[in-house]
């Protein structure tokens, strides 16, 4: 684990625990209350996306936030809780975007290519979630082994309904599950984490344009693959 910066130190944390815990007891149930809140989340995943977890600073998060370190400890205890809480955060919009998306799926294969398509919406309009994620593997692990697990809790329950629908061939849910979410992760790192100055061109056709900057050749091909995959023996 890298070094601590001096930025992480006391004076990014309030004078004591229990001064932490009654200011936290005060967030005030609001609109206004949740919205600023939302604009510190927002901050926070720009500074830690950025300049990493161990770099970051409460009094960085705040100046982008455009609130004062007292508000700041009204919402959260520290800078691990923020960063905790983002990455929570970003899950739960991660899987409310792509349950969205899918809603309306007439089968499994056409959920797969719409959550697909909406993952690499996400990633492209959130890129430094990548950084974020791969920090909390060294900052908290169990934050990001639960990240993980509960998008496979999605993809297991959806699998098993295609299986009992007879839409794919019987098979380990949690395993296949994985596999689609490191399918995923992987095209994502190759087109829009790590573009080349090369993969721009009449190929790059996003399924919206400017939201996913996926090829349409590489995004076809991919669904293809996952269609036979899970069809089995019904190919």
């Amino acid at each position: 684990m890298p070094a601590r910066s001096g930025r992480d130190s006391a004076a990014d944390e309030p004078g004591t625990e229990a001064a932490a815990t009654h200011m936290a007891a005060l967030v005030p149930v609001t609109a206004r209350g949740e919205a600023t809140r939302r604009r510190i989340l927002d901050a926070a995943e720009d500074v830690f996306g950025e300049m990493g977890y161990y770099e970051a600073s409460v009094s960085e998060i705040t100046r982008r936030a455009g609130v004062a370190q007292g508000t700041f400890y009204i919402y959260f205890h520290s800078k691990r809780e923020t960063f905790i809480e983002l990455v929570e955060d970003i899950g739960d919009r991660l899987r409310a975007t792509t349950s969205a998306a899918i809603q309306d799926a007439p089968n499994r294969i056409e959920a797969e290519r719409l959550g697909y398509a909406a993952f690499f919406r996400f990633v492209y309009a959130h890129r430094r979630i990548y950084r974020i994620v791969e920090d909390a593997g060294r900052v908290a692990p169990e934050v990001a082994r639960e990240y993980y697990r509960r998008i496979s809790l999605g993809y297991e329950h959806g699998l098993r309904a295609a299986i009992l629908a007879g839409e794919i061939h019987d098979t380990n849910e949690e395993a296949i599950g994985y596999a689609l979410m490191g399918i995923a992760h992987f095209l994502a790192l190759r087109w829009i984490i790590w573009p080349a100055e090369d993969d721009t061109g009449p190929e790059q056709t996003p399924t919206q344009p400017g939201q996913m900057s996926i090829p349409a050749g590489a995004f076809d091909a991919v669904v293809a693959f996952i269609a036979r995959g899970l069809a089995g023996d019904r190919g």
